[in-house]
């Protein structure tokens, strides 16, 4: 009897993660020194596996990055990563398949990262690791903690899109200490970002905002 009832307790604490839905989305981009731009962030199921793919476009520049990932025991793994860009027509692109990526691809780990945040003891003073691997198979090694660790108690952020329940995550990279990326996340749609600033050594370099939301398949948060 001790030993069942030991088995349910360990199962009502281990963290349910939120199963993900499809979307689309449009995110505002600013980029200091460069005129702004749309990003538009599509997440759909392909059967076995789901599909993220990101599109944009700012003056003379394209780029497009998709990820293919599945979902094994609440688990993400990376199936396949690919990334291209071009500045007037000339650019590179860049892929990797599952073999070459040893953790996460970048789009994987930002999914990831989305659904764990608020369900792991990460704050300021201990924060958690998240490694993955950039757009090249180059390791990146990350530590992130969440502003309001109650995931049950999210607060209310307002953007062009509406308003939105956020949960708040720092992540920091911990070979560039001087660099923040402060993202905020809705914890019911995992994938979908609401907000994220990026800083170099306390200025602001970048901004994304969510501009409009188009649930596919659910429920508008």
């Amino acid at each position: 009897m001790g030993l069942f009832s030991s088995a349910v307790a360990l199962a009502q604490n281990e963290p349910t993660f939120k199963d993900p839905q499809p979307f689309e989305a449009q995110y505002r981009l600013e980029v200091r020194g460069w005129p702004g731009a749309t990003i538009t962030h599509r997440l759909s199921n392909e059967g076995s596996h789901w599909l993220s793919d990101m599109r944009f476009s700012i003056a003379v520049v394209r780029g497009q990055e998709l990820s293919r990932f599945s979902l094994r025991d609440d688990t993400a793994h990376s199936l396949l990563y690919s990334s291209s860009y071009s500045l007037l027509g000339m650019g590179d692109s860049y892929q990797l398949n599952e073999s070459e990526i040893p953790t996460l691809d970048r789009q994987t780990a930002l999914f990831d990262l989305s659904r764990r945040a608020g369900h792991e003891n990460c704050t300021e003073s201990t924060p958690c690791e998240i490694e993955f691997v950039d757009n090249k198979g180059r390791d990146e090694h990350f530590q992130y903690y969440v502003e309001k660790q109650l995931i049950t108690d999210p607060t209310s952020m307002g953007l062009p899109a509406g308003e939105f329940e956020a949960l708040e995550v720092s992540l920091i990279d911990i070979e560039k200490p001087d660099r923040l990326l402060k993202l905020s996340f809705h914890p019911d749609w995992p994938g979908l970002i609401l907000s994220a600033v990026y800083q170099k050594e306390g200025s602001r370099e970048t901004q994304l905002t969510l501009t409009n939301f188009n649930p596919n398949g659910g429920t508008a948060p």
